[in-house]
């Protein structure tokens, strides 16, 4: 079986091994002439970025790269980048890297035309209609973690740097216009990212399975996802280099992305505050989360659960897919509480106030208060 394609659901992507040879093509196809690559630090001088400008280079495009990116970006990290975006005179960013460096280059196109500052953009009612789509510049994604799924989202997390919430802002322009999904980017990939970033692959799959909203085509992509994580994050995590388990995590990021258009829920909720104050890492911070969601949530998703679970080939239900779980981080190095990450119980109170106003608690199956989110954070620190 080739793992190859070219996919448009739900957006144009070019799946496959060296396919990021296609940048100038992609570029051509959205009207690229001068584009500004965005990532991350860590990735700034890795071969892999030095590679992709060099294919940019050679196509007549340039090298420029803005690379002024936190781990979990905020807003100082987007007005510096617009600013390297307008000094440039550049119409279109490549937006490349793990959530961090695709939700700002995302960003930083969204934002290249607009008046209002970005925070009158957030997901909140029809605050996206305030947009200029004339203003939005044309974004092509490339990740190189196979996780966050952010390639294929309508929206980016953006931390307010005075406030340290998380904020969720959403365009349907924001959807990147070509996907570039090449597993070998992603095969220097270090274990302990490997494992965070597949487990957010899992999570989105999860607690889109999970959510009570209607989207039958979300929760059959759902359930595929959490097979592939299951069958192939193993393998990705033991040898790095085997290409096959990478692809397959690759497109099982991308699926979870897609699938939680049905919603989110609870892990998220609480892992967006604990990410925001402790500037943890999301995808381990949500499979540290994710034992405790799951019993809260028992009542709502068990009977359902029963039947992911015989089709992921495990026994006993929904207890056993809990089993399964526990031992599944534990076979990746995932910490089984969030204080082996930092996180005190000093700032409880608050965390529980910011989780209760993620917009991620409307797609939990269970209601959450204040009183059984404080006691999922006393559970899970």
């Amino acid at each position: 079986m080739s793992l190859t394609g070219n996919w448009s659901y739900p957006t144009a992507i070019k799946f496959g091994a060296g396919r990021i040879a296609e940048l100038p093509e992609a570029c051509a196809q959205t009207g690229m002439k001068r584009p500004l690559l965005v990532t991350d630090r860590g990735l700034r001088d890795l071969p892999i970025t030095t590679a992709t400008l060099d294919i940019m280079e050679a196509a007549g495009l340039g090298r420029a790269i803005f690379a002024d990116v936190d781990p979990n970006p905020n807003e100082m990290n987007l007005a510096a980048g617009l600013e390297v975006y307008k000094a440039g005179g550049h119409d279109g960013v490549i937006a490349f890297g793990g959530g961090s460096g695709l939700d700002l280059g995302k960003m930083v196109a969204f934002m290249s035309g607009q008046t209002r500052p970005v925070w009158d953009y957030e997901d909140i009612g029809d605050w996206w209609t305030r947009a200029d789509p004339a203003g939005i510049a044309p974004i092509i994604a490339v990740p190189t973690t196979a996780g966050t799924g952010s390639e294929v989202g309508r929206a980016s997390v953006i931390t307010n740097s005075v406030t340290h919430v998380k904020k969720i802002i959403f365009h349907p322009k924001v959807l990147p216009s070509v996907v570039i999904a090449d597993p070998e980017l992603t095969v220097g990939m270090p274990q302990a990212i490997t494992a965070g970033t597949g487990l957010d692959a899992f999570a989105h799959c999860v607690e889109a399975f999970s959510s009570p909203h209607y989207h039958p085509m979300s929760q059959g992509i759902a359930l595929e996802g959490m097979r592939l994580v299951k069958e192939y994050l193993p393998r990705a995590y033991a040898i790095g280099t085997d290409i096959e388990a990478r692809a397959q995590m690759m497109s099982a990021a991308a699926m979870g992305a897609t699938a939680f258009q049905k919603g989110l829920g609870a892990i998220h909720a609480l892992s967006h505050p604990i990410g925001a104050v402790y500037g943890t890492h999301h995808g381990t911070t949500n499979a540290v989360c994710m034992p405790a969601v799951l019993r809260l949530n028992a009542p709502a998703i068990a009977q359902r659960f029963d039947m992911a679970a015989a089709y992921l080939g495990i026994e006993g239900g929904f207890a056993g897919f809990q089993t399964f779980v526990q031992a599944f981080n534990d076979s990746l190095g995932i910490p089984r509480s969030l204080s082996e990450m930092g996180v005190g119980r000093d700032r409880i109170d608050e965390l529980t106030a910011m989780a209760l106003e993620d917009p991620s608690c409307g797609g939990n199956p269970v209601t959450l208060t204040a009183e059984n989110v404080k006691a999922l954070f006393e559970e899970i620190i």
